[in-house]
């Protein structure tokens, strides 16, 4: 497909530019309280002045092609930004089709006695202003994803602290569902705490998990099993009578890993297991009978 709209584009840019943006104010799709007009106007007219670079070129059909390189980009970084910035995708796909107006009136008027010309112009910046801001929309929708998918791993992270009880003892308290991909998480931190501390004894609390299922236990195990092949031994606390008849119910076998009811029991049974005691003026101090 061939087109006249970059003649258009190039005679008359600044007016297409005065008239798309009076266009974007009296449908609304201005957001002022989100973006200055100073900046609003300059990405239009990048946008023009891009776009009639591509145009040149004579290929108005494919906006894949190379020629459009800079266009897709220009309009990947304005989505991006948008989405940011708290523009929904309507608005920012609307910020392309709002130049169809501007564009077909000019069209109409430099054509006027060609109506043949001006239907098939008009046919083909319909479509490629379609495929732009279709394209705007696959963008944003991808960035808030993304952001999404961000927010997640940075909240996964927060909600699996392991933290240093005492000497040579670490706790990772579990809030919530223990899925594949937390559980990777929950793995990692907790290795990489018991190098930097080295632990001895971890204490995995799950008095914050809801429900434990057959996965849920295999998940805990896996972590358990990761923990002893660092040197550790592992001990989980918050067993509730819910979730302990719910494991016998699943048939999980977790007859040799060491449980407790609470974190207070599981700490003093690590206290124990590494001949620790707690002095009454509340400073820790090591027993040394058991000492080889």
């Amino acid at each position: 497909m061939t087109t006249r709209i970059h003649e258009i584009l190039k005679k008359y840019p600044s007016e297409l530019l005065d008239e798309w943006l009076t266009t974007m104010t009296a449908s609304g799709v201005r957001r002022d309280a989100l973006m200055k007009e100073g900046e609003l106007r300059d990405q239009c007219a990048d946008f023009l002045r891009l776009l009639t670079r591509a145009l040149e070129q004579g290929n108005v059909s494919d906006t894949t092609a190379s020629v459009y390189a800079p266009v897709r980009e220009l309009l990947e970084r304005l989505s991006r930004s948008r989405s940011l910035q708290g523009f929904s995708p309507a608005d920012t796909a609307t910020f392309i089709f709002s130049l169809k107006q501007p564009l077909f009136n000019r069209l109409r008027g430099e054509y006027v006695k060609e109506a043949e010309v001006v239907a098939e112009e008009m046919w083909c910046a319909t479509i490629l202003l379609d495929k732009l801001g279709l394209y705007t929309t696959e963008i944003h929708q991808r960035t808030r994803e993304e952001v999404i998918i961000r927010q997640q791993q940075e909240m996964m992270e927060l909600s699996t602290p392991v933290v240093q009880l005492w000497d040579r003892i670490v706790a990772l308290p579990l809030i919530g569902t223990l899925d594949s991909g937390r559980t990777q998480t929950v793995m990692e931190t907790l290795l990489q705490k018991i190098v930097e501390t080295g632990a001895e004894i971890a204490i995995i609390d799950i008095t914050g998990v809801p429900t434990v299922d057959t996965l849920t236990a295999q998940h805990l195990i896996k972590t358990v099993t990761a923990t002893r092949l660092m040197g550790a031994e592992c001990v989980i606390s918050g067993i509730r009578p819910q979730i302990a008849q719910t494991i016998v119910h699943l048939g999980v076998d977790l007859a040799d890993v060491a449980t407790k009811s609470s974190l207070a029991s599981a700490f003093s049974w690590a206290l124990k297991r590494l001949n620790q005691t707690i002095g009454t003026g509340g400073q820790g101090q090591r027993a040394l009978a058991g000492k080889v």
